[in-house]
């Protein structure tokens, strides 16, 4: 249960970090004008969030499974 909990925890850590590594990469490379804000916004937390937490979680699980 112990590994589950520390799985999750990573999950979500690496979610807050996702979003914010999506903020910025959108803000350093994307050529939108209009709305850049708002695409940065839906990028980090509906695109690269997610992935990072998924990442995250599963790294973390398999790491402590293993030891």
């Amino acid at each position: 249960m112990k590994t589950v909990g520390v799985s999750l925890l990573a999950g979500a850590i690496g979610y807050v970090v996702g979003v914010l590594i999506g903020i910025v990469l959108v803000n350093l490379l994307s050529s939108n004008q209009h709305d850049r804000a708002q695409e940065a916004v839906m990028t980090g937390f509906f695109l690269v969030g997610p992935i990072v937490a998924i990442l995250a979680f599963t790294v973390s699980l398999i790491v402590k499974l293993l030891r």
